[in-house]
């Protein structure tokens, strides 16, 4: 049992450094040392490389919660672990397989940086929807992640 557990938490902590890592350290950088256009394309790689890592670590955590749960002893808040690993997995497909997906579209369709286009333009406003949007499910899942942290450091298993 411990090495389930051992196994979720491992897969837990990609996922969730992976998020922070990303968000907080990465995509600053990028924007920072790169012109706009190639560090959109960088993060855009990282993002696309990731999201094929959270669904990985995400079936790594849904499976060994439901070992757990049929050999016992059952994590303690087994339901609203599932439902938040679940919760999380929904934001990260959402994410990856359309959010992003449409991003990518439409900086080729415009075929320059964004921000060269006027604010007031339809496609740079559209665009920065998508952004919010990406954004905003990068942040649930990661307050997913960290909330379940928190319930497995309480776990006393």
């Amino acid at each position: 049992m411990s090495a389930l557990r051992f196994v979720s938490l491992v897969a837990l902590a990609i996922w969730l450094g992976g998020m922070i890592a990303i968000g907080g350290v990465a995509a600053p950088a990028a924007f920072a040392v790169l012109d706009a256009s190639r560090a959109a394309t960088l993060v855009g790689e990282i993002l696309r490389r990731f999201h094929l890592v959270s669904y990985g670590a995400a079936a790594i955590v849904l499976v060994s919660f439901t070992i757990m749960a049929l050999v016992g002893p059952r994590p303690h808040l087994l339901g609203a672990r599932l439902v938040t690993t679940i919760a999380m997995l929904a934001a990260m497909l959402v994410s990856g397989l359309w959010v992003d997906r449409r991003i990518a579209e439409m900086r080729r369709e415009i075929g320059a940086p964004v921000s060269s286009l006027p604010e007031s333009d339809d496609r740079r406003v559209a665009f920065g929807r998508l952004h919010g949007i990406s954004t905003l499910l990068m942040l649930a899942a990661t307050i997913g992640g960290v909330v379940l942290v928190y319930w497995e450091a309480r776990d006393p298993r």
